[in-house]
């Protein structure tokens, strides 16, 4: 018979319970053991939802504090030596957050999502030591509570490919010490039951990467399945396709092998044949773990039927595509929400699972799933019907599109804002926010619930914005930002002016330790009925006779950081959104605003895994930003920000994106991300992080010139922008006024 599980679950808890245990401990209002208890009842609620739904295997092992990278850091002893002497909590958070003496270690994005891991650090020195109490202790308190266990891992190959070394050296020079580990570790959580089912997280797989590693699959896992002999082992791959590690994971003696059947499903027929071929179990990731559309069970009773022609039932169980964790937990808050019949969120994502699975076994639905199965036909058939989806003038206006990007060069364009605007050589900016404190989000709940007038709220916004005003010119800051008081989320924001968007009222989603977002919901044709930052930023720009820079959303991030409407491709709804952009940057250059930051932090975010496929998405995301600004003037100065990217490989694409300043982090990894716009000849500014918003400490004024100075190695004076490596907005006053200060007094000294 075919059976059920879950790929994995969220943790950060549906009304963000982690996030506000986590947030009371750092600010000194709570002690960790009060963490502790809001953790253990957040792992016991999530695996009764799945055991109550009548999942078959259960994810454990999952959990964590904040990241379950730096998890398995913990585990194995890869502690860098910065840490040294620390222990429990002090460590672990000082790993992730920095503490006074030594600064965090590097995060960037989990494959093409918008979830954060924390990059291991190895070096030829590292020594691998494990600590399994983490996993041992949660697999003890799952089956207490009568779980059916699937312990979840990382495995040893995505571990160390997404690891980092510090001294030149191979990451994977570690693979055999780290596979001894690995084995240790399986032989302490096989002591603890008659058999164990381990799941074996290898993303990496695919990703190109994968023609290299593949060949080392069968010698690592014969060692790992070897470890012990009740454990059953699962090598679970999501994301996209991965046949090159099929075609040597199933000569190892793995039990099954997990497979994303959502994205490029039909590709997969030939990794199917090799697992059953080889007698394995497939884990069929049918159920998209990455969006909140319902699914349309009739389409999946098909491929659940066609997926029963290539393998036996009892070798078909059927999941997820990836882990629920980025998905936002249940629908049970949203009452008001005109479009819930078309969502399905984490909980909900359990019963289509539970109900394929029934398909598959050719049972009878009880009352409960029938009476679900009814109302999901009715669900689809209503959102392709619906008025509130279709928009005839938008089709029509993206189809007579005639104008594409600017028409000024670069090189014309920088020589008329260089005399516009006389900057003092390594013009000082920031990224855009500044705090957003208890007092400015109660101000704009309290206008949102009409606890507050329309003139009160902007009275209350206006008084921020003058602060913010008046300590960046106290400072001495060459372009100002007026700080975003009125957003509530960079994206958010901006679908709450747009037609075509729907918001959800307690679907977060975890990005970052305690960090959530809450992504809007493009449910239909997209338009800006509305100017919708204008009158904010040229309030701002009244208060001051320095230049205030207009702050939007690109079409790309705009895009990658919502739930997107999975009728339509996303290279037809990212037209839409770059003439929502197109229009707002009209009306801010003819309302007098120089500069207009267009931000694109999700833009490699949104890249697919294999080279193959991403000519296609470049072309589209490059040709969006450039729709989006094509209206903007030689004299107005178009910048864009982006977060965490590996700008080796898409530098190219950045230039063609013809920005004319861009900011980048880079405060955790030096001048290194610098060399690679020098290398290519970038002849556009650059903006590199001097110091890391992520983390609470503030830098000295010794530190950011040395950091500066790392820069002006690399590009001059002329070329480059001194600015933080991202927003403010995570951020207090009391961490942000000194950091600024700081570094306006470093950039007078490099001058």
């Amino acid at each position: 018979m075919s059976k059920s599980y879950v790929t994995g679950f969220g943790r950060i808890g549906e009304q963000r319970e982690l996030k506000f245990a986590l947030e009371a401990y750092w600010a000194g209002k709570s002690d960790f053991a009060s963490v502790e208890n809001v953790a253990k009842e957040l792992r016991k609620r999530h695996w009764q939802y799945q055991k109550d739904a009548g999942i078959d295997f259960i994810s454990v092992g999952d959990f964590s504090y904040y990241d379950i990278m730096l998890d398995h850091s913990i585990a194995f002893g890869a502690i860098p030596a910065r840490f040294a002497g620390l222990s429990g909590e002090e460590l672990y958070f000082s790993m992730c957050r920095g503490n006074k003496g030594a600064v965090a270690m590097e995060m960037t994005k989990w494959f093409n999502t918008n979830y954060h891991y924390i990059v291991p650090e190895l070096n030829a020195s590292t020594s691998f030591k494990l600590d399994a109490s983490k996993y041992i202790n949660e697999y003890k308190e799952a089956k207490a509570l009568g779980i059916n266990a699937k312990l979840n891992l990382i495995g040893p190959f995505t571990y160390l490919a997404l690891s980092k070394t510090n001294d030149g050296s191979d990451a994977f020079s570690h693979l055999d010490a780290l596979v001894s580990v690995y084995c240790e570790l399986i032989n302490e959580i096989a002591k603890l039951d008659d058999e164990v089912v381990i799941q074996l997280d290898e993303p990496i797989f695919v990703t190109d990467r994968a023609s290299d590693l593949a060949p080392r699959l069968k010698g690592v896992y014969d060692k790992i399945c070897a470890a012990a002999s009740n454990a059953k082992i699962i090598f679970m791959t999501y994301f996209e396709k991965a046949p090159e590690a099929t075609e040597q994971i199933v000569k190892t003696g793995v039990w099954a092998v997990g497979l994303d059947l959502v994205h490029n499903s039909e590709c997969q027929r030939p990794s199917i044949k090799l697992i059953k071929d080889a007698n394995k179990v497939l884990f069929a990731g049918i159920i998209n773990g990455r969006n909140i559309w319902v699914a349309d069970l009739e389409e999946r009773k098909a491929k659940v039927g066609r997926l029963l022609d290539q393998i036996e039932s009892e070798r078909l169980y059927i999941g997820t595509s990836c882990s629920l964790l980025h998905v936002p937990f249940t629908l049970k808050y949203e009452e008001n929400l005109a479009i819930k019949e078309w969502l399905s969120f984490a909980v909900e994502k359990l019963d289509e699972i539970v109900i394929l699975t029934a398909f598959a076994n050719g049972k009878e639905l009880c009352a409960r799933c029938s009476e679900i199965y009814e109302k999901n036909k009715i669900a689809i058939a209503n959102r392709k019907t619906s008025s509130l989806v279709n928009d005839a003038a938008v089709q029509e206006r993206v189809k007579n599109l005639s104008k594409f990007e600017r028409e000024t060069p670069f090189s014309e364009r920088i020589k008329v804002q260089h005399k516009l605007f006389n900057l003092p050589s390594l013009p000082t900016t920031t990224i855009g926010s500044f705090p957003q404190t208890a007092e400015l989000r109660a101000v704009r709940n309290a206008f949102k619930k009409g606890e507050i007038d329309k003139a009160k709220y902007e009275s209350e916004i206006k008084k921020y914005i003058d602060d913010c005003v008046a300590f960046q010119e106290s400072i001495g800051l060459d372009v100002l930002v007026h700080g975003e008081p009125e957003r509530n989320d960079m994206v958010e924001y901006f679908g709450e002016q747009l037609k075509g968007y729907a918001f959800s009222k307690n679907g977060w989603v975890q990005s970052y330790g305690s960090r959530c977002v809450k992504p809007p919901l493009l449910f239909g044709d997209v338009s800006r009925p509305n100017p919708m930052t204008v009158d904010w930023i040229t309030y701002a720009q009244s208060k001051t006779k320095k230049i205030m820079k207009g702050m939007l959303t690109g079409p790309v991030t705009i895009m990658n950081w919502s739930f997107v409407r999975d009728d339509m491709p996303r290279s037809e709804v990212v037209k839409q959104l770059a003439l929502c952009i197109y229009d707002e940057i009209n009306d801010l250059q003819k309302a007098g605003i120089k500069i207009i930051q267009v931000d694109e932090a999700a833009f490699k975010e949104g890249y697919p895994l294999r080279k193959e496929n991403i000519g296609d998405y470049e072309s589209f995301a490059v040709n969006s930003f450039k729709l989006s600004v094509s209206c903007a003037e030689a004299k107005t100065q178009i910048h864009t920000h982006m977060c965490y990217s590996e700008f080796n490989d898409i530098i190219k694409t950045i230039e063609a994106m013809d920005a004319d300043v861009i900011s980048i982090e880079t405060a955790r990894s030096g001048n290194e991300l610098l060399k690679i716009f020098k290398s290519v000849g970038y002849k556009q500014e650059v903006g590199p992080g001097v110091y890391d918003i992520h983390s609470p400490r503030v830098p000295s004024v010794s530190e950011i010139e040395e950091q500066i100075k790392a820069l002006l190695e690399v590009l001059p004076k002329e070329q480059l922008w001194i600015n933080p490596d991202c927003g403010l907005k995570t951020r207090k006053w009391e961490e942000v006024k000194p950091s600024l200060e700081n570094m306006v007094k470093a950039v007078i000294a490099s001058r």
